[in-house]
């Protein structure tokens, strides 16, 4: 590990700052993607051999915003700002009665890290990511039905880094970097003046990945909390990783937790996917060993699987960087589902149930990929749909909506997905500052 430390330390010598802005392009300028992205999606992606170039590929799209403007939807759509002008909107719950709640939220201040921490840094200002955290959870309301939210109110405010968010009876869960809490819900309501009530602590520190995914399972007698790792690769050290890169099974009666599922680097967004009733999640996987590799995915989640990470990744793919290897642990690495691409940061998922959609965006699933940080040419920077069939992915990818990117620019980076209770899907767009609605094209 310590060479892989050594290439980080050196690769901030040639950071670029220009003025008007921060370009962060360093590492080697040969290192380029040989394979489409569309080679890294599906059952059976493409996987190359690593690239074990000195210095880490970075190719950051420098955050600028919208100026007016809105992504692109797909034929058959139209796309409209359900609410803007918030601060870093990155997660969703739509509630029963249409309301919107909104995480507004950021990285908290953690511990350690050093240098490879203040490169990180640098990297999460260029991409829109940098500041402190709102820390608060908003509710939008569109109570007129025209698509437009007129109504918007702190429901929920003094929290740490919130993320993931689950409703359950009278009872609003809230998944913070460190903890997860709940306060008494009324439905209507548009503030929650009630002190937070901790369930179970949640593993924080250094918080490589800070953010806490959550869903109730469908009768509400458990919780599931995605974790992502403290680190890239396990580089600093295996005793930090207790109960990361991992999916957590919370009993809210008992205030307990168990490790559900584990070797998933950086799980974000769960869903129900409603033919067979299985967990699935979407995850980030590994960097740093070429812009081929590795692609991120989706996977039904099994209870008690393990599914590779950091000792191998899309099953029994050894990363000869991990010290000390575990060919035990390798050797029962679960294949991931369905691949999305290397580098897409897909972190949103929800599949379409109650979806008011036109055919083909019905049966499937909805994912918001963030945007690449470390591939050369940039990847993700959209949302798609993946089709199901019975229960299983079935067919390639249909983009839902694009244009969140121009050459170097990020307009917007995609987050949250969540389908509203008229069947209409809002994204949250962490950069743009908006929340947008897809419909059909001939309705609101």
């Amino acid at each position: 590990m310590a060479r892989y430390r050594l290439k980080w330390v050196l690769g901030a010598v040639v950071l670029g700052l220009v003025a008007g802005g921060v370009i962060v392009h360093f590492g080697s300028r040969s290192e380029v993607a040989t394979l489409p992205v569309e080679a890294g999606i599906g059952p059976q992606p493409q996987l190359p051999a690593p690239v074990n170039s000195f210095f880490p590929t970075v190719n950051v799209a420098t955050a600028v915003g919208w100026s007016g403007g809105a992504p692109t939807a797909a034929p058959g759509l139209q796309v409209t700002a359900f609410a803007s002008g918030l601060t870093h909107p990155r997660w969703l719950l739509v509630l029963p009665n249409g309301d919107v709640l909104v995480a507004e939220t950021r990285a908290p201040k953690t511990e350690g890290g050093g240098f490879r921490k203040w490169i990180a840094g640098l990297i999460q200002s260029v991409a829109g990511a940098g500041g402190g955290s709102p820390d608060r959870i908003t509710l939008l309301r569109d109570a007129d039905g025209d698509g437009v939210a007129e109504t918007r109110s702190t429901l929920l405010a003094g929290l740490a880094s919130p993320f993931g968010m689950a409703l359950v009876g009278d009872m609003l869960y809230v998944a913070n970097a460190d903890a997860l809490v709940r306060v008494p819900y009324q439905a209507g309501a548009t503030t929650i003046a009630a002190t937070p009530e901790k369930v179970v602590d949640l593993p924080a520190g250094i918080n490589h990945h800070w953010t806490k995914g959550l869903i109730a399972s469908p009768d509400g007698s458990r919780l599931y909390v995605a974790v992502g790792s403290n680190s890239n690769v396990g580089e600093n050290g295996m005793d930090v990783e207790e109960n990361r890169a991992a999916i957590l099974e919370v009993d809210p009666a008992a205030k307990t937790s168990r490790l559900f599922a584990s070797g998933l680097r950086n799980p974000v967004g769960m869903a129900w996917e409603p033919t067979s009733g299985a967990l699935w999640t979407a995850v980030n996987e590994r960097d740093e060993i070429g812009s081929d590799l590795v692609p991120d995915y989706m996977t039904s989640v099994q209870d008690g699987g393990f599914y590779g990470w950091p000792y191998s990744y899309f099953g029994q793919n050894v990363d000869t960087r991990v010290e000390p290897q575990r060919p035990d642990l390798v050797a029962r690495a679960i294949v991931p589902d369905y691949a999305l691409g290397p580098h897409t940061a897909s972190l949103g998922l929800t599949f379409g149930t109650g979806s008011a959609l036109p055919a083909p965006f019905q049966e499937g699933a909805f994912v918001g990929q963030h945007g690449s940080w470390n591939r050369r040419p940039h990847s993700g920077y959209k949302v798609i749909f993946v089709p199901f069939a019975g229960g299983r992915p079935a067919g390639q990818p249909i983009d839902v909506l694009t244009g969140f990117r121009v050459d170097d620019k990020a307009l917007g980076r995609p987050v949250g997905v969540a389908i509203d209770t008229r069947g209409a899907l809002l994204v949250a767009d962490d950069v743009g500052k908006v929340i947008w609605r897809v419909t059909g094209a001939a309705t609101q």
